[in-house]
């Protein structure tokens, strides 16, 4: 299983909305998910920031998949009012690199 971590900035003004927009994600969305072989997806939000911790079998291939699944080619659409951009990590990548992690250091 791999972990990714993602950053991305909502437009001024739809930080709440956005909230809203996730109180519940379409159904259809969520079985698009589980086929490109996501188990878990987490939001978190200060501000206009959001942080994604996404647990999945391998991102760059679920990205693949749901690039060309019409239930995401629909969220993408609803949700891009929302969201002003995906901030990239330092080498350009879309996922943020691990620094630390706790469990690392102790099983060292």
């Amino acid at each position: 299983m791999t972990l990714v971590a993602l950053h991305t900035i909502l437009r001024e003004g739809r930080e709440a909305d956005y909230d809203v927009a996730h109180a519940r994600i379409p159904d259809e969305l969520m079985e698009a998910h589980r086929r490109a072989g996501i188990r878990d997806w987490r939001i978190w939000r200060s501000g206009r920031n959001c942080f994604h911790l996404v647990e999945c079998d391998d991102f760059a291939a679920a990205v693949a998949l749901l690039d060309q699944d019409p239930a995401n080619e629909r969220w993408q659409a609803f949700i891009g009012d929302y969201v002003d951009h995906l901030e990239p990590g330092p080498t350009g990548e879309p996922a943020l690199p691990l620094i630390w992690r706790m469990h690392d250091q102790e099983a060292g």
